[in-house]
């Protein structure tokens, strides 16, 4: 499958995200590409606020698969990565995975299905305007 270049979030593990054992829980790892999702989308123009209170649209996760492939611990400093896989008229697939900065090693893998809804939480088209800088992005690295 084709994908767009990936953008890259810079996160560091903090005490609050680890277990007792000083490894990242499990749940984090969701938080962290929430985060890299909204910052890649704010890259383009497309803050979160900004849509939803200018045009009542939300995006939201219909559907994940994540592999957890190797643990972070406390203090790692990780890069999250999101690269646009499809785009439809109402939803987006997007490929995500964790890194560990310092020697590279891949931690999470994972695939993520979004919805754009309106402000009845009702699936609704993606606007043109915006498909089409999607759309200019997925394309670029063909």
């Amino acid at each position: 499958m084709q994908t767009s270049p990936s953008f890259s979030w810079p996160i560091q593990v903090y005490y609050e995200d680890t277990d007792a054992g000083g490894v990242v829980y499990h749940s984090k790892y969701l938080n962290f590409m929430e985060r890299a999702r909204t910052e890649w989308l704010r890259a383009m123009g497309y803050g979160q606020k900004h849509l939803a209170d200018d045009s009542g649209l939300v995006f939201a996760v219909t559907a994940m698969d994540v592999k957890f492939l190797a643990p972070a611990r406390l203090d790692d400093k990780l890069k999250v990565f999101v690269a646009l896989v499809k785009t439809g008229r109402a939803s987006l697939v997007l490929a995500q995975k964790i890194e560990r900065e310092s020697d590279g090693m891949l931690l999470i893998s994972a695939t993520a299905k979004i919805a754009m809804l309106n402000d009845k939480f009702k699936p609704t088209r993606i606007p043109t305007t915006m498909l089409a800088v999607l759309n200019k992005q997925q394309m670029s690295n063909i």
